[in-house]
């Protein structure tokens, strides 16, 4: 089966590509996410959930900046000029990457204070809510489209490559098995 580029990075360098791609900020998110639940539930804007949740939303955007930064011209700009991308679910699933790390980025300018600053209590809250939302659902897009076969929408049927042998008979009557 052939994977995407997205797939492909998180598999190459092990352990390090997936810790550092995927990981990393996947945890942030989460931890944002979890905490900001915490946060909701309480109104306690002065607690230490409430200091977590700030801090990794300030580095959040700025690692996923790196990301970005490293990424489009070891990644995007080659495979582009060269024609080497492995159809749309290619595309698409290091795109919805790429852009999800747009409003990880935003959230850091909204807790830094850089952008909704003269915005009413509600609609930041709401944005922030939003921010990390998207860069979730974007990332999960990502995931999906990335474990795909890319060649699915190519027109043409997926490569096929099992690792599903027959096994030798046994007392017990024939069974399937992985092979090693």
């Amino acid at each position: 089966m052939s994977m995407t580029h997205y797939m492909e990075l998180l598999m190459s360098n092990q352990p390090w590509n997936l810790l550092l791609f995927m990981a990393i900020p996947v945890i942030l998110a989460e931890m944002i996410a979890i905490t900001e639940f915490s946060v909701l539930l309480t109104r306690n804007m002065n607690g230490l959930v409430h200091h977590l949740s700030k801090a990794a939303c300030l580095v959040a955007g700025i690692y996923f900046t790196g990301i970005i930064v490293y990424l489009v011209p070891q990644v995007v700009v080659p495979l582009t000029l060269q024609g080497a991308w492995r159809g749309p679910l290619d595309v698409l699933a290091v795109g919805a990457y790429l852009v999800g790390g747009v409003p990880l980025i935003l959230l850091t300018l909204h807790e830094a204070r850089l952008i909704d600053r003269h915005v009413p209590a509600p609609t930041k809250l709401a944005r922030h809510v939003a921010y990390i939302a998207a860069f979730l659902i974007l990332a999960h897009v990502a995931m999906v489209a990335g474990m795909l076969d890319p060649s699915l929408t190519k027109g043409s049927p997926p490569a096929v490559e099992s690792s599903l042998v027959a096994a030798p008979s046994s007392p017990h009557g024939a069974h399937v098995g992985m092979e090693p």
